[in-house]
């Protein structure tokens, strides 16, 4: 009987795993780059925010990070992008900035419409006091 119950439950489930298959090709779910494809390391972030086409970061600091430090990398998600800030050199300085500093791009420089709607991926971190 217990194998009759078994075969019962396969046979039960096999559409609904068919139609879970079948409704990934209708909300096909953006591309996401693997961590090891992007440059650099992510960098967690004390706040973003996003306006007048402009994207601003306020990023921790050991007093030494500048602009060049750090690149945006930007990706499509429907009808939005999605930035992910990526530190590419380590600020070895010791004149720690707790509240850390603000670096800024434009829409223009990320390679944005102007109006475009976007979104932040990266972890958010408290500073450090």
């Amino acid at each position: 009987m217990k194998s009759f119950v078994v075969v019962a439950a396969v046979l039960t489930l096999t559409p609904l795993v068919s139609a879970c298959a079948m409704l990934d090709q209708f909300n096909p779910q953006p591309e996401v780059a693997a961590a090891s494809d992007m440059p650099g390391l992510l960098e967690p972030i004390h706040a973003a925010a996003i306006g007048q086409d402009q994207a601003v970061f306020w990023v921790s600091s050991n007093g030494c990070t500048e602009k060049a430090d750090l690149t945006p990398v930007v990706r499509r998600a429907g009808d939005a992008s999605v930035i992910t800030l990526r530190r590419i050199k380590e600020d070895r300085c010791s004149d720690v900035r707790p509240e850390g500093v603000e670096m800024r791009w434009s829409f223009q420089e990320l390679g944005l419409e102007s109006g475009a709607r976007v979104s932040v991926e990266n972890p958010y971190q408290m500073p450090q006091t």
